[in-house]
């Protein structure tokens, strides 16, 4: 018998409850035994698909108090939306049906650091492929700078720059792939951009596309 899809919000909610124990220093650690590991041998079923940041600190099953099995990760650095980004989180929501995708950012973001640093005049040529990260976080860069009225890079707050790349990515997924944009529509699949306070361990939603 197949079992019953859950909707997006009781995904999201049983995440928020993860991360509390996590936050509180009382993670379950679940389903992370040999007996999990066997049962997963043969097939997978994660509950939601995260796509974050490559960042050592972003530990997602940990954050979480996930185990194995439970989600579906795809990672880069800066969290910046590629061809096999979004073909993976396609696979995430047509294959394994997952109904929620969490996009999630995180404060002290080398990636973001980067693309603000980059901006600054004389600022030294990056190598090619770390280029073609931080090109997709100065549009950011420049809306806050234009926003806060500075004259320099360097003024502009970090996080705000940070919070406002996660949700263009966000909406450069919807944008990029009609599949989850059609899934979202039919209240099949939520998408929630979240940002992670590496100090706390909290997890604090910021844009939310879908019923949660």
């Amino acid at each position: 018998m197949t079992a019953t899809r859950r909707t997006p919000a009781q995904v999201w909610h049983e995440m928020e409850r993860g991360n509390a124990r996590f936050i509180a220093g009382e993670p379950l650690h679940p389903r992370q035994d040999v007996d999990r590991r066997t049962e997963l041998a043969g097939s997978q079923a994660p509950g939601a698909a995260l796509f974050g940041c490559s960042d050592s600190r972003l530990a997602a099953e940990i954050i979480f108090d996930k185990g194995l099995g439970d989600l579906f990760v795809v990672r880069n650095a800066g969290q910046v939306i590629s061809d096999s980004v979004v073909g993976s989180l396609e696979y995430a929501v047509a294959v394994l049906r997952v109904p929620l995708i969490l996009v999630l950012g995180h404060d002290e973001c080398g990636a973001v650091r980067a693309a603000m640093d980059s901006a600054q005049p004389g600022a030294e040529p990056l190598p090619v492929h770390i280029r073609g990260i931080v090109n997709q976080i100065l549009p950011a860069v420049q809306r806050v700078r234009i926003s806060a009225g500075a004259s320099a890079v360097d003024q502009l707050d970090a996080l705000e720059v940070g919070r406002q790349h996660l949700r263009d990515t966000v909406g450069a997924l919807l944008s990029a792939s009609e599949l989850i944009s059609e899934e979202v529509a039919a209240g099949t699949l939520a998408i929630v951009g979240a940002n992670y306070k590496l100090r706390e361990g909290r997890v604090e939603p910021d844009v939310v596309v879908g019923q949660v």
